[in-house]
């Protein structure tokens, strides 16, 4: 006799949220944590359960990264059990749904894959009645904006689960971050949720997994990935709330991109400190359009106001903005010292003596900080060219205004920052 349950206490509630007095009220559902926590399982079959029992002749949306991972992690193992309970299944592969009946009732689930920004125009003029993103925290926000409007049928609701990513990811910032403000109920998930993992199982899956992904797989956080290249920036040592009412010198460092995003920092000094005061930040491709070089100088006056800057230090590879700058001959221009492993050992010599700090209104320079790594792929010492944007124009201010004068520019070693070993090259 097996006396292991058929569902957990959680499995139970993402099964019956929707009908329940207390939750029942809810636009949304949104499940997180370990791996093997039985979310998808509980989620695939409570969102057809309630598409059943509420709608007929509707449409509804299964969303995975693609539907080849969709059909084998959600739509094969759903199948059976559907048919256990007397749910008439056909399966149409080729067309891209599955048709379920019931009785009179009958709802067609089309599949849709969001692996990149372009997937959002496969799911674009649809009108569903609901949407199950699976693994949502591998598809683009744009793909997920798209499911969620495309939800217009009264009564429609949204259904997310996923693995944590790390903690700026626009997942957690937008929906587990503000899940009260959005009506949407917050289930956080563990191995133990799931009552088909025996002991001996969750304590494999335990000794799988170290450091940043122990945390995600295993204790279902949303954390910063390994071999950060700062890992001894800390928050709570470097972000302030106040900045100085007037500081002694100030400096604007630039990285400039087109297609790529671009990032100004305004910097002071005050008391032997150089605080990040303001800054700006343009991605293209999150903003839907390219600014021009006059468009990103009107920026960086915005940016600077009426601040006595001394200089502005720019990424030297961008000319024409440069040339820009100095045409409209308000601001002294220098490009930029662009050694990158000094630069970074310098830059973390500098944090770990609280010499640089960051006002909490930086958010995407706080946001590269923890998501900015080391590439551990093919053994060299060098950053992934990711989330760098701001990274870059902190390194440029750092290796070329507060370079100590008479220092040479020829770095023999730099200490690597995140690695176990320390490694020395």
């Amino acid at each position: 006799m097996n006396d292991v349950p058929l569902f957990s206490k959680k499995q139970m509630q993402v099964l019956t949220w929707w009908l329940r007095e207390e939750t029942r009220g809810y636009d949304a559902v949104i499940c997180d944590g370990a791996v093997r926590s039985g979310k998808t399982l509980s989620m695939s079959l409570s969102f057809v359960l309630w598409a059943m029992s509420c709608f007929t002749q509707q449409a509804f949306g299964l969303c995975g990264r693609t539907v080849s991972a969709l059909r084998r992690n959600l739509v094969v193992p759903l199948l059976p059990r559907l048919s256990a309970l007397q749910f008439s299944c056909q399966d149409k592969p080729s067309r891209g749904y599955v048709d379920v009946r019931l009785g009179k009732r009958r709802n067609r689930f089309y599949l849709f894959g969001g692996k990149d920004e372009s997937s959002q125009s496969l799911i674009q003029g649809a009108t569903l009645a609901g949407v199950l993103l699976d693994e949502v925290a591998l598809m683009p926000q744009s793909f997920a904006q798209q499911a969620v409007a495309r939800c217009s049928v009264e009564g429609s609701r949204f259904w997310f689960n996923c693995n944590p990513q790390h903690p700026y990811h626009w997942f957690y910032r937008e929906w587990v971050c503000k899940a009260a403000e959005k009506n949407a109920l917050y289930l956080h998930f563990t191995m133990e949720d799931n009552p088909s993992l025996t002991p001996q199982v969750r304590q494999r899956y335990e000794h799988l997994y170290s450091g940043a992904f122990y945390d995600r797989f295993v204790l279902g956080k949303w954390t910063a990935a390994q071999g950060l290249v700062y890992p001894m920036f800390a928050p709570q040592r470097h972000v302030v709330k106040t900045l100085p009412s007037r500081c002694e010198r100030y400096y604007v460092s630039c990285d400039y991109g087109t297609v790529n995003p671009s990032s100004f920092g305004l910097w002071g000094e005050y008391d032997g400190k150089w605080y990040r005061l303001r800054e700006y930040y343009y991605d293209a491709r999150r903003e839907g359009r390219s600014r021009t070089d006059e468009e990103h100088y009107a920026a960086l006056e915005t940016l600077i106001g009426g601040t006595p800057v001394e200089c502005v230090v720019i990424d030297p590879s961008a000319a024409s903005f440069i040339e820009c700058i100095r045409r409209h001959g308000r601001y002294r221009v220098r490009p930029a010292q662009n050694d990158v492993l000094g630069g970074i050992r310098r830059v973390g010599d500098l944090l770990q003596a609280d010499q640089l700090l960051f006002h909490e209104s930086c958010v995407d320079t706080l946001r590269e900080f923890a998501l900015y790594c080391w590439d551990l792929s093919n053994g060299t010492d060098r950053p992934k060219k990711e989330h760098d944007h701001a990274m870059d124009d902190l390194r440029y201010f750092v290796s070329t205004a507060l370079r100590p004068a008479g220092e040479g520019f020829c770095v023999l070693s730099a200490r690597r920052y995140g690695t176990e070993k320390g490694r020395i090259r």
